[in-house]
């Protein structure tokens, strides 16, 4: 059984109409960057329930989550009306294995995001810990629009703490906007535009690719990658090159 306790929500910033950040104060227990948890509320008798990443480093006592609202939703509707003060239910054991302690050392380590799926790189990437095993790091966001780019900023300011280790690159998929490569991440991948932007080679001798987010973005990807650059999922029993985590 999940052992659920009461947080409180300290702020709430809302980025787009749909897109908000919830920042928590909750007694939960230690957890590892790119884990998630679970966030839930007494809706009419019943607890409904969904996962959601950390976005915070571990020693950071603001407990963060990046969200959409989904208007038919039972959940995030009231998660997205929320005030500071407002209570919430959050599951004080965090899961998941989309952790760094799973992934292979290699040369460049690739982190490839869409919406709210950034989250989890975020909170590695914030805490810094065990990143010396890889000369490089690539930390890709995309989107549908622009203005979805609600953690850009925070991006730029890792690249500047990273010192030339870590390279950002947004995807625009809707709109052509200026320094964003524009299109699916797949077809950026398949026609070299990715590794031209960035500057480096995606192969199974020098990377390994983490993927999160939208599950048909991750599943074309790896079939890509599978098919075209001769990379394999990483399992503990069978190293490979694609560590991937589903967001629905």
């Amino acid at each position: 059984m999940a052992d659920w306790v009461t947080g409180k929500v300290t702020s709430i910033q809302h980025w787009t109409d749909t897109l908000f950040s919830l920042k928590v104060h909750a007694p939960v227990a230690p957890f590892t960057a790119g884990q998630f948890t679970k966030i839930g509320l007494e809706i009419d008798g019943e607890r409904v329930q969904r996962a959601y990443s950390y976005v915070n480093a571990p020693h950071n006592p603001d407990l963060e989550f990046y969200l959409v609202n989904v208007p038919e939703g039972k959940l995030s509707p009231r998660l997205h009306a929320m005030q500071p003060g407002d209570e919430l239910q959050i599951v004080s054991e965090a899961a998941g294995f989309f952790v760094l302690n799973e992934i292979p050392d290699c040369n460049t380590l690739w982190m490839l995001a869409t919406g709210t799926a950034l989250g989890p790189y975020l909170s590695i990437l914030e805490e810094g810990k065990n990143l010396e095993r890889f000369e490089n790091i690539v930390l890709l966001h995309a989107v549908r629009y622009n203005h979805d780019l609600s953690y850009l900023p925070a991006m730029q300011q890792l690249a500047e703490r990273y010192a030339g280790k870590l390279r950002i690159q947004t995807v625009v998929s809707r709109e052509v906007v200026a320094g964003a490569l524009y299109g699916r991440v797949p077809t950026l991948i398949a026609n070299g535009e990715l590794e031209a932007a960035v500057g480096l080679p995606m192969t199974p001798e020098t990377s390994h690719v983490m993927l999160c987010g939208n599950p048909e973005m991750v599943r074309d990807t790896q079939q890509l990658l599978k098919e075209t650059r001769q990379m394999t999922k990483h399992l503990r029993r069978r190293p490979g090159h694609m560590t991937a985590e589903h967001y629905w």
